[in-house]
Order: C-alpha cells, then structure tokens, then sequence
C-alpha cells in the first residue's frame, strides 16, 4: 500500500513537474519572441523601410498584449505599448525613429531584470542622437540614421544572464 501511494505521489510531483516547465518554456518563447520582434523593427529602421517598422510594431504589440503580468509587469508592459504604438501607427520613418528610443531604453530595462534569451543582448549607443538600442550582433548598425551613418556608434555594455 506505501508503494502505490509513493508511487502516486511521485507521479503526481512529476506531472506538476512537467506543467511547470511548459509553463516556463512558453514563458520563455514570448520574451524572446518579444525580443527578436525589436530586432526586427531595428532592422527595419535601419533599412529605412517605414512600412516594414509598422507591421513588426504591431506583432511587437501583439506578442506584448499576449505577455503575463507575472512575466513582466503591468507597468512595464504599458511602458512598451506606449512607445510601440505610436511606431505601428505611421510608416514616417522619422517618426519611427523618433518612438524608438524611448522602446530600447525599456527595452534595456527589461533585459537587464528578465532574461530574454540565453545570448548576449549588445547595447549600443548613438553619439549623435546621444541614445541607445539593442542589437544580437556586435556588428554596429545604427537604426537612427540608417544608410546615412549606418556604422556610427559603439558597444557600451553587453547584457547576459545566466542560466537557470
């Protein structure tokens, strides 16, 4: 009888287990989604193509929508919105670019408390603009200016967290 009942329990401590890390796996893909979806709106700025920043606002924005409050806060999570939004709503890419630095400053933020992904996030400053954005790549290729002064800026801090 003790045998079945530790047997239960272990089976059941495994199942919970096992929810557990799906949980923190599905987790785990939204963040990163959420970051490779500001890669790609960097990309886009940087290219200067202004109807490509709008639609990876808006999935940006979506993936930030779909993201549980105990991921990341309510807060900051409208802090996101806020600056993401006005991105998704025009395809100037000036405006864009505008928008963008108060998202990779939050960004920032929040790769430094969460961990987005298990690869170094590389945080790289504008001399001219005197702002920030993050890139996957130490390769600088600056969202500000684009073709303009596509090479302008440096590595000022490289984000990694260890795994868990």
């Amino acid at each position: 009888m003790k045998k079945i009942f530790f047997a239960a329990v272990a089976l059941l401590a495994a199942v919970f287990a096992h929810k557990g890390i799906a949980q923190d796996s599905t987790a785990q893909r939204q963040l990163s989604q959420l970051l490779t979806q500001y890669y790609q709106l960097k990309d886009a700025l940087v290219e200067g193509n202004g109807n490509n920043a709008s639609t990876t606002a808006q999935e940006f924005i979506k993936t930030a929508n779909s993201i549980d409050y105990k991921l990341i806060s309510e807060g900051n999570i409208n802090a996101l919105l806020k600056d993401a939004s006005p991105i998704s709503e025009t395809k100037d890419i000036n405006k864009q670019r505008g928008h963008f630095a108060n998202l990779s400053d939050n960004m920032a933020t929040l790769a430094k408390a969460v961990r987005l992904t298990a690869d170094p996030i590389y945080k790289q400053y504008c001399p001219m603009k005197k702002t920030n954005w993050l890139s996957n790549e130490k390769a600088i290729k600056n969202p500000y200016y684009g073709n303009a002064m596509l090479t302008c800026g440096n590595i000022v801090e490289t984000i990694t967290h260890n795994p868990q």
